[in-house]
């Protein structure tokens, strides 16, 4: 049975199409990475105009830059573009994660780094929860890609 306003599931109730011939949209999860990587990027920001400077204080500038790209990408791309995007904003993510628990543990470049730095605890959680969510995302644009 159909209404004027569209199909009409069990009791009488309107049913909404999901978009594309029934598949699940990605664009929630394509949010929730745009904002991991925006929050990450922001805390990279935030660091620099509270007294990291000199060349990490450069890369955490890029870092603020590629991370707004990124997110961007990932919410307005679609198809092959978007595969890539979210590949890129994982490995994006996965890397800045990676390179703080380096300056934690072992050094990067010269660089240590310790929990009681500025927002170090609250990176480790961002970026974290940042991958996962991007992992997330990227599994399923991918799954989604080969279905099509």
């Amino acid at each position: 049975m159909t209404h004027a306003a569209g199909p009409v599931g069990p009791g009488g109730a309107p049913t909404v199409r999901i978009a594309q011939g029934g598949r699940r949209s990605t664009m929630p999860w394509q949010v929730l990475s745009a904002i991991a990587l925006l929050a990450m990027g922001g805390i990279h920001l935030w660091l620099v105009f509270n007294g990291t400077g000199g060349v990490l204080g450069n890369l955490f500038v890029l870092n603020a830059i590629g991370a707004l790209i990124l997110a961007i990408a990932v919410v307005i791309t679609r198809g092959e573009l978007l595969a890539v995007s979210v590949v890129l904003g994982l490995l994006f993510l996965a890397g800045t994660l990676a390179a703080l628990v380096l300056a934690l543990t072992v050094g990067l470049f010269g660089i240590r780094s310790s929990l009681d730095y500025d927002l170090a605890p609250t990176t480790l959680v961002v970026e974290s929860v940042g991958v996962v969510v991007l992992l997330v995302t990227t599994v399923l644009v991918l799954r989604r890609r080969r279905r099509i």
